[in-house]
């Protein structure tokens, strides 16, 4: 596997719109929910940079509004990781979930919550190897089966 140099960073909402690194920011449908989330203070995201440009993102939210997802204090929810196809497979989604661990259990956070297609293999596995290995709820919605999982954090 060839090594490169990455930084992980807290996203500077005057660079929001270079996500399109990562994805076409046009074709999903939260963009602009989440760049108001993030203007709010509910959303924080940490990008993943190399070479000047984004190849990786990541979330927490503090507020869902669904009890499986936040708890005030004790329970945040992890949001969009998502690394551009050019960069999967190095490592780099590990790295941006332990990162963001490390974050929220500074923060004096006790528990992690995050969403997930059933059929998302590469996810699951995953979110299962950096300790996401509670189901708390099994679904559907109108974009097919997903799975509420949860990792304790240590601190």
């Amino acid at each position: 596997m060839r090594k490169f140099n990455y930084t992980i960073k807290k996203l500077n909402i005057s660079d929001y719109y270079k996500l399109n690194d990562i994805y076409d920011m046009s074709k999903f449908p939260y963009t602009e929910k989440f760049r108001e989330e993030i203007q709010n203070g509910n959303r924080v995201v940490f990008v993943c940079e190399c070479k000047g440009k984004f190849i990786g993102e990541i979330a927490y939210v503090f507020e869902m509004n669904d009890a499986d997802y936040t708890i005030p204090d004790k329970r945040i929810y992890i949001s969009h990781l998502v690394v551009n196809k050019k960069y999967r497979n190095k490592g780099i989604g590990g790295a941006l979930v332990d990162y963001i661990t490390e974050e929220c259990a500074s923060m004096g956070y006790k528990e992690m919550s995050i969403g997930v297609d059933s059929d998302n293999e590469a996810a699951l596995h995953l979110y299962r190897k950096k300790g996401f290995d509670n189901i708390i709820f099994e679904g559907e919605d109108e974009q097919g089966k997903y799975l509420k999982l949860l990792k304790t954090l240590t601190t």
